[in-house]
């Protein structure tokens, strides 16, 4: 739960709880993968697999967008918790309001098809469609008015209290509007466009998420009035400074100087909107000779999607919404007044403000003692490493940098390394993982690198880059066809004496530095020989003709993983019933995928405690009297994104743990390649289980979920004390190994 989307700008380095989106690297707010639609996620496209035990009842799964929705509100909450850091409150109200413009762009935008083409079916929850879509627009709009309340009575009138005032133009001094009119003359009027509607200007193209005015003008000649449309420029900064402190919205500074515009006409009033397109992408793979081609062509159509969102200022004239509604073929029920300014994302630059004590606590991450015993200048050999041990990763705590990151780049540049093999699913602009790729393949290296480039809304970043690695000489491949390669991997193959030795790498996160500092993600890097041929054997399975579905230490999807997983849920009944020590535990972004579910209510059923770490959707009904007592849900947000995924059985007193890329969702276990790796490690092994105990504690600051699908904070004990914040515990576990902690 992804992520997903995905999932702020990181170029503001802010962290992000969601998005969906998320995982995009220059917007690290949406859980973006947590928000492509499961076209086949309807319980009629679910077929129960044999079991002997009792049927399990209907209505027991939870609605996945109503979940998806409380999701947002869990960081909603983060933005009203007077506990959070000032201007990381600000920072969640944007990541909020960057995930849910996702979650219309992708979701309702997937779900109003469906329901247009007449393909959609109730959902797994028993809904029909238009319910689905009918909550949608209640419930988004319940939160959108929290949200902004949160902004205008809570959040703007503390950061004012800190000296940063968020200020709309009626508000500036006189010597503030004369330096913003010089600010306008120069760097905004000469990038408007003023569009005009009338017989001889059809109604303009608005394209989605862009910040618009409606304008009303008068001809004092003729009388009449006059629409036209001025699109906010979104290159410009959302919030301009008109003196030290001081911010106002562009949009403000805009409307001030319409005259400008408009010379000889009278402006009479002007109003803000907002529009939000459908801009999920089609591409029939199929049908595509070169995909792409296919997906540039579609990534053009992308911008002409039908609209699912409307959002205007409160104060909007009723005739001029009215004009807006007709043109943009729009209902009444997607129109959502707001008190202005509109789009909080702009919050993501006053977040950014170097203001370190309204921040979280610094914190950088140190190299992974089992790379180096002791913190130096020079990056550690990591190869030498792991002829030692196996290195479990756990990032952001461990830095990247001087693991993965190092990795690659040793494995560029030694001469005894024949062959890289890498996937690439999101990376940065400036990456050093592509770098290392580039100079690898430069000096004659054997390069393979996976390139997905229908990573939602990182398609034209992927296709770049793309692009520069086959200008450089890297073999450069799309995955299959139908699927997107959604797995984290890299293995390196170097010639040592007679003898060829595989390094790995296996991920629960995208190689993108940036992001690897904002996000939770555990990873591998072993000089196993199993998991190098397991690599080798999915590389070439993923860049040639190979059909090998069963690994030694890998579980793939979509073949071998929901079914590998079941099976070992399944056993858990087993080791219960014949006094063994037997348990499920779970941690994951979304869990939605019905067949996992019911493993885990048969287990919970038959007395296997099950325990469930969840960031974002979840399906499963815990504490349903004869279903699911033995089920625990719990969800953790904060300042990191928790983004890894790992699955730990009790395996009758010999625990097997696996963690990888994969979310329990129909397109990841269907439609994608993901891989689990299982964990050998007896002290890697116990470190995960005590990470996963940590979360489900009762001690530990959490969302409860309910049976009823309502998620319940649990930040304080009995007394009213806090309780303990699981990424603050791992933060002040490293700064105590380094010797660096602070009171």
């Amino acid at each position: 739960m992804s992520q997903p989307n995905t999932q702020a700008q990181v170029q503001h380095a802010q962290p992000s709880v969601g998005s969906i989106a998320a995982h995009r690297p220059h917007t690290v707010a949406a859980v973006v993968s947590d928000l492509e639609p499961d076209i086949d996620a309807d319980l009629d496209a679910y077929e129960e697999s044999p079991y002997d035990g009792p049927e399990l009842p209907q209505g027991r799964f939870l609605d996945r967008e109503r979940s998806w929705l409380a999701f947002n509100e869990r960081v909603l909450e983060l933005a009203e918790d007077p506990n959070t850091p000032l201007l990381e409150r600000a920072n969640f109200l944007a990541i909020f309001a960057s995930n849910l413009d996702e979650f219309f762009m992708v979701r309702v935008a997937g779900l109003k098809r469906r329901i247009a083409t007449g393909v959609a079916t109730r959902s797994a929850s028993g809904l029909q469609p238009r319910e689905v879509l009918e909550m949608i627009w209640a419930r988004s709009r319940e939160l959108m008015a929290r949200h902004a309340a949160c902004y205008h009575e809570d959040v703007a009138p503390a950061l004012a209290e800190e000296g940063i005032h968020l200020v709309r133009w009626n508000e500036l001094q006189e010597k503030e509007q004369a330096r913003l009119f010089t600010l306008f003359r120069h760097q905004i009027f000469p990038v408007l466009t003023p569009l005009a509607v009338d017989p001889a200007h059809p109604f303009p193209y608005i394209s989605g998420l862009s910040l618009n005015l409606a304008v009303v003008v008068r001809n004092p000649v003729t009388g009449h009035k006059h629409f036209a449309r001025v699109k906010v420029p979104p290159l410009l900064s959302r919030f301009l400074e008109s003196s030290p402190g001081r911010y106002v919205p562009i949009e403000d500074v805009i409307a001030a100087h319409l005259e400008e515009l408009f010379p000889g006409m009278e402006v009479l009033e002007h109003h803000a909107f907002r529009l939000t397109r459908n801009e999920d992408l089609e591409v029939e793979e199929d049908d595509a000779e070169n995909l792409l081609q296919a997906l540039e062509k579609e990534l053009m159509r992308r911008r002409f999607g039908p609209p699912v969102r409307l959002e205007v200022e409160e104060s909007i004239d009723r005739e001029v919404l009215d004009l807006l509604v007709r043109e943009l073929k729009i209902s009444e029920a997607e129109v959502y007044p707001l008190p202005g300014p509109l789009d909080l994302t702009g919050l993501f630059r006053i977040a950014s403000l170097d203001r370190p004590e309204l921040k979280y606590r610094k914190f950088v991450a140190g190299t992974h003692r089992d790379l180096a015993e002791v913190e130096s200048a020079s990056a550690p050999d990591v190869f030498a490493a792991l002829r030692e041990r196996d290195v479990l990763l756990h990032h952001p705590y461990d830095s990247f940098s001087t693991s993965v990151q190092a990795f690659l780049e040793q494995a560029a540049g030694d001469p005894d390394v024949l062959a890289i093999k890498q996937t690439l699913y999101r990376t940065s602009g400036d990456s050093p993982i592509v770098d290392a790729l580039i100079e690898a393949a430069e000096t004659g290296k054997q390069v393979l690198v996976l390139v997905e480039i229908k990573a939602r809304f990182d398609e034209h970043a992927n296709i770049k880059w793309a692009r520069k690695l086959e200008e450089a000489g890297c073999h450069v491949v799309y995955g299959l066809v139908g699927l997107k390669t959604h797995c984290k991997l890299s293995l390196v193959v170097r010639q040592e004496g007679e003898t060829l030795r595989r390094y790995s790498h296996v991920g629960t996160g995208n190689y993108h530095p940036k992001t690897a500092r904002l996000y939770e993600d555990l990873g591998l890097l072993t000089a196993d020989p199993q998991v190098g041929a397991d690599l080798s054997d999915l590389f070439n399975r993923l860049s040639g003709y190979s059909r090998r579905e069963t690994y030694r230490r890998l579980l793939v999807a979509p073949k071998s993983l929901r079914d590998g997983l079941v099976s070992r849920i399944t056993k858990e009944v087993q080791h219960h019933r014949a006094g063994r020590p037997a348990y499920v535990r779970i941690k994951v972004n979304s869990l939605v995928d019905e067949a996992i579910i019911d493993a885990c209510y048969r287990a919970a059923q038959a007395g296997v405690p099950v325990d469930i770490w969840v960031r974002g959707i979840c399906a499963v009904r815990p504490g349903v009297a004869g279903l699911s007592e033995n089920i625990r849900v719990r969800s953790i947000l904060g300042r990191f994104l928790e983004h890894s995924r790992v699955f730990a059985f009790g395996n009758g007193g010999e625990p097997e743990v696996w963690f990888g890329s994969a979310d329990m969702m129909h397109r990841n276990l269907d439609r994608r390649i993901e891989a689990l790796v299982r964990v050998t490690d007896p002290a890697h092994r116990a470190a995960l289980n005590r990470l996963l105990e940590t979360g489900m504690s009762d001690s530990t600051a959490s969302w409860h979920l309910g049976p009823d699908g309502d998620w319940t904070r649990h930040a304080t004990d009995a007394d009213g004390q806090p309780l303990r914040n699981v990424q603050e515990m791992l933060i002040d576990a490293r700064r105590r190994r380094r010797g660096t902690a602070t009171p």
